[in-house]
């Protein structure tokens, strides 16, 4: 897999938990556990994303 590709695939990655958490939240029963645990791996891709960006 090329760098661009695996750049690719983190963002997309990045964006559906991006849309989950949003998702999440909206909903009156949201686990804030569970909403936490998806920003923390939204973070750790952000960061990976911008490692392999620099």
């Amino acid at each position: 897999m090329s760098l661009s590709s695996h750049l690719d695939e983190l963002k997309r990655k990045h964006e559906r938990l991006d849309l989950t958490v949003e998702e999440l939240q909206r909903s009156p029963g949201a686990d804030a556990l569970e909403v936490a645990s998806l920003k923390k791996q939204k973070l750790k891709l952000k960061e990976e994303i911008e490692r392999l960006s620099s």
